[in-house]
């Protein structure tokens, strides 16, 4: 089990939350402020462990960060301390260029608040939703865009997106059935240590804020403020410095520059 307190004071919630609508925003927004998006190390090679002790070590005591399943498996159990009726569910990721179609690696949320279903997802990146997306088709305004949960196919939902250029983005495709842990387990390591995985062969770290989104994938490193996006190479030294600010990662000059290393 998680240490719900040390969680929450992790994520900067100091206030009374509860099962509620505006207790899952809060915590939404402010887990995707704090906790960043990395895969550290899995350019080092290590073991992505899922089990609660490990996620709550890596991510809460030792001040990481972590990708989809580590991020949303913790997002989850402490969703559910608080009461929240949650379902975790098996995605397949829809890049921008069309190529696919991807196998089911992306873990996202569905959780029940006031009998009404909305979709959480505190793992998916630099253009993952920064709020809750309600389930029933209606548009969620947001800092940076717009975003809309909508049937596909028959039991196919598509998470979609319209920010500044005006059209709507595929994020990824899912349906409701419930997925177990082992399903995630068996993606995880597929992953994690998949010789032609992008996690495998790139350091991806990406912080999403009310304020803006800070990506650095490989040695291109952006930030975005509502329409205004800024890109640019950088050095290793510099991807090192990156990881400390602004994603406020814990790590060692040597692990950074390794996981920097051929990305």
């Amino acid at each position: 089990m998680i240490d719900l307190d040390a969680y929450l004071r992790r994520i900067g919630v100091a206030d009374e939350i509860g099962p509620d609508p505006a207790s899952l925003h809060t915590l939404h927004v402010a887990h995707l402020d704090r906790i960043p998006f990395e895969n550290v190390d899995v350019r080092l090679g290590r073991p992505i462990r899922l089990d609660a002790e490990s996620l709550h070590g890596k991510l809460v005591a030792r001040q990481r960060g972590g990708y989809c399943f580590e991020q949303n498996t913790l997002f989850a159990a402490a969703l559910r301390k608080i009461g929240f009726d949650v379902d975790t569910l098996e995605a397949r990721v829809r890049p921008r260029d069309g190529t696919g179609p991807y196998p089911r690696t992306h873990m996202t949320l569905r959780v029940r608040v006031d009998g009404l279903d909305c979709l959480a997802d505190v793992g998916f990146g630099s253009f993952g939703p920064l709020h809750p997306v309600p389930l029933d088709g209606s548009v969620s305004r947001q800092p940076d865009g717009e975003y809309a949960v909508q049937e596909e196919s028959e039991g196919t939902l598509v998470l979609r997106c319209r920010t500044d250029d005006g059209g709507w983005h595929d994020q990824y495709a899912f349906t409701l059935a419930p997925a177990l842990p082992v399903d995630f387990q068996v993606a995880n390591h597929y992953t994690s240590t998949f010789p032609e995985s992008a996690f495998v062969n790139t350091l991806t770290v990406q912080r999403s804020t009310v304020a803006g989104r800070y990506v650095l994938r490989g040695c291109v490193y952006q930030t975005r403020h509502g329409a205004e996006v800024d890109e640019r190479e950088v050095s290793a030294d510099e991807a090192v410095e990156l990881l400390s600010d602004p994603f406020g990662l814990d790590v060692s000059e040597e692990e950074a520059a390794r996981a920097f290393a051929d990305s």
